[in-house]
């Protein structure tokens, strides 16, 4: 394509009126150093003269591409979501403010080096000149970005910790039966795992002697940016960032690549206190009786008719953190780590880490609470490092529930170090993965031993994606960039593999004149027969698919037990007549749904995108792409956490294989990479959806890092602001 140049000032900058924020002039000035060149797939390739300059550029890309969901998250970050969305986000916003608040995050700031400032400043400015240059875009709230809110968003992972926290308890507690959090809608359980895959490969498993990493994060769909990000001072990142952060969170520079997958590691904390609800509020710690903290918080909802009404809460707090519930007569305080400079820090040092040494000494910030990372680089180096802040606990006392606060054996004691974590390095077998399981199967037989290490360093246990990747990665050699993105797809499915035959085995058994043989001989013919991949074609998918559905809430249930371990017990943990049921139920649903239970699975699963709305509407009638791969819950690596929606029958994906990247690591990175639907938020623009088909195929597009490789597949190159 022919590459258009634009001049350095574009004449929208003229039309800006007295009125604008006197700062324009600097913001010109910075967008003067940045370059913004749009490749054919719509991604932004951000340079700035400065780091803070390209952090300007990419904050503005990233709004240009998707600014509705850039507020959003900082809404939700900075507990203010109630202002757009009315009283029933109330309780969302005061979990939020537990510990976030203005006058705290400023003074943050103004602590903060100078370097730190003067990227949130960039970052504020480029979000400020892009509401200044399109006035046509109406923020719900945020009509202006200080620096200092940078540091609310400082994880970019699916969910923070402060989700652990619930709503409606939390509401209970400071609600006094006012106005208590929204009822959920009724709707089938979401069973579907949330999380990601990640796989680094040494030179000695190599077919060229280079590294290669699989970045291979399971989200919400359209829940990151795809940018390159580079600098005259060194920065040069290339990845998924979170919209509205000024770091890639997933990805990769010239010399090292990271990918983070959600952890099972225990880093936050419930304390059951006994407190006196006297005049002045005591806890109990030991044998003293310690004042409870108030700290009031005035929160903004917005009525009907566009009004805002303040609510103002007193809120408590102890040394281990906010009040967040009561249980019986105690009230349960909530531990987390909440340390937003150093967490900025180390997010954003990290993608100019240029040696393994670099990032081990980046994570020593221990300000990373949920991520494993695996990593890779040029020189050769792999690893599997466990999160970093982890606090030393009494491994004797159980931290699964609440944990008795008045005992102050249960304290937190600092921080385990970074070297005294269950990590693997440059593991003997040549390779780590990570796919939301536990770390003493991270690198095959080289992993750690997990006697050496505290419960509490786990809670998440094997699951089905792990022993796919174990079974892909053991004993291999010979790796491609291409032979890993096929591994990323490969169909088998260890979870139906181990149910099905306990299936079969059941309806075997069936007496000769039990009516089942009957009425189940057909779909058993076709279960038994499957080798358990998954395809478009596939009426065993289908079947399995739904069967599965229907066995797992005949599963008794434990307390706390994790969601890997409990689908372990399907087998052992349902007779054989459940298991025969549950298949009769299958075979009801899908003719009652479908007319027929041989269906392909294609038919059923589908990709669609038909709005820019962060709650997607779905709709049979509107056009829909089949998607063959499917939930990983059974060990599918490649995930689309597909379901009916409200008012279909098909199953429509809204979560798992979002960005999905493969790279080479040598003189010059090589990579592939493939984003969901596509880079823009506007259904006007051609990269909305265009790379749906694409995604739905696993046909990963060539990643342009160069500008040679930019030169024939760039549509426009322009400056902020034109």
């Amino acid at each position: 394509m022919m590459r258009h140049l634009t001049p350095p000032l574009a004449p929208l900058l003229l039309i800006l009126t007295a009125a604008a924020p006197p700062e324009v002039g600097r913001w010109q000035r910075q967008a003067a150093r940045v370059t913004i060149t749009r490749d054919d797939w719509g991604i932004a390739h951000v340079h700035g003269r400065s780091d803070a300059d390209a952090v300007f550029g990419m904050i503005y890309a990233q709004a240009e591409d998707d600014f509705p969901r850039i507020e959003a998250n900082y809404l939700t970050a900075l507990g203010r979501t109630a202002e757009a969305e009315g009283e029933k986000a109330l309780w969302q916003d005061l979990r939020a403010r537990l510990f976030v608040s203005e006058p705290e995050l400023q003074a943050h700031y103004a602590a903060s080096p100078l370097w730190l400032k003067q990227l949130m400043n960039g970052w504020a400015a480029g979000l400020n000149y892009y509401l200044a240059t399109h006035p046509a875009v109406r923020p719900r709230v945020l009509t202006r970005f200080e620096p200092w809110m940078a540091l609310s968003f400082t994880e970019g992972s699916i969910g923070g910790d402060i989700e652990r926290i619930d709503l409606k308890a939390l509401a209970a507690f400071y609600g006094g039966g006012r106005n208590a959090a929204p009822a959920q809608v009724a709707t089938l359980p979401d069973r579907e795992p949330r999380g990601s895959n990640g796989i680094a490969i040494a030179p000695a498993l190599t077919a060229n002697g280079r590294a290669l990493l699989l970045i291979n994060p399971h989200t919400s769909f359209f829940f990151r940016s795809e940018q390159q990000v580079t600098s005259d001072a060194g920065l040069d990142a290339y990845g998924a960032s979170t919209w509205g952060q000024f770091f890639i969170y997933q990805g990769f520079n010239r010399h090292l690549g990271w990918m983070h997958t959600s952890s099972g590691v225990d880093s936050v904390d419930e304390f059951a206190m006994e407190v006196h609800t006297g005049a002045r509020p005591l806890y109990r710690f030991g044998a003293q009786w310690r004042p409870l903290a108030a700290r009031p918080v005035t929160l903004r909802y917005r009525q009907p008719d566009g009004t805002l009404v303040a609510r103002t809460f007193t809120t408590w707090r102890t040394h281990r953190g906010p009040i967040v519930r009561s249980a019986g007569d105690r009230w349960v305080a909530f531990a987390m780590m909440d340390k937003p400079v150093p967490a900025l820090k180390q997010s954003y040092l990290r993608t100019k880490s240029a040696t393994l040494a670099d990032f081990l000494k980046v994570a020593r910030l221990q300000a990373n609470s949920s991520n494993n990372t695996l990593l890779a680089t040029d020189r050769g180096d792999i690893a599997y490092l466990h999160p970093q802040f982890v606090p030393v606990r009494d491994d004797s006392l159980d931290y699964t529930g609440l944990v008795d606060g008045s005992d102050p054996r249960s304290d937190w004691r600092g921080l385990h170090p970074v070297a005294s974590l269950p990590n693997a390095i440059n593991p003997a077998t040549g390779w780590v993965q990570n796919t939301n399981a536990w770390p003493y199967r991270a690198a095959g037989s080289s992993s750690p031993d997990p006697r050496r290490f505290p419960r509490y360093m786990d809670s998440f246990g094997e699951n089905y994606r792990g022993v796919h990747a174990q079974l892909l990665l053991t004993g291999s050699h010979g790796w491609t960039l291409e032979k890993l993105r096929a591994a990323a797809y490969d169909s088998y499915q260890p979870g139906f593999a181990e149910l099905i035959p306990s299936l079969v085995a059941a309806y075997d058994t069936l007496p000769r004149r039990d009516k089942r043989r009957r009425a189940l001989a057909a779909p058993i013919t076709v279960l038994r027969s499957w080798d358990y991949h998954w395809s478009a074609d596939s009426e065993a998918q289908s079947l399995a698919m739904f069967w599965g559905e229907a066995l797992q809430p005949k599963l008794p249930t434990i307390e706390g037990e994790p969601r890997n371990r409990s689908l372990t017990r399907l087998v052992s943990g349902t007779t054989p007549a459940q298991k025969l049921d549950a298949l009769a139920d299958a075979v009801a649903r899908l003719r009652r749904e479908f007319g027929d239970w041989r269906v392909p699975w294609g038919r059923i699963n589908r990709f669609q995108r038909l709005s820019p709305a962060i709650v997607h509407p779905f709709s049979d009638a509107a056009p829909s792409i089949p998607v063959s791969f499917a939930s990983a819950i059974w060990g599918s690596l490649a995930s689309f956490g597909s379901a009916p929606k409200p008012g279909t029958r098909n199953w429509y994906g809204t979560s798992g294989n979002s960005f999905v990247a493969v790279v080479e690591f040598g003189p010059q990175p090589r990579a592939v990479a493939v984003t969901a639907g596509g880079e823009s938020g506007d259904p006007s623009s051609p990269h909305f959806n265009d790379q749906a088909q694409r995604y739905a195929d696993g046909a990963l597009r060539p990643v342009y890092l160069t500008p040679g490789q930019l030169k024939d597949h760039t549509e426009r190159t322009y400056r902020p602001g034109q």
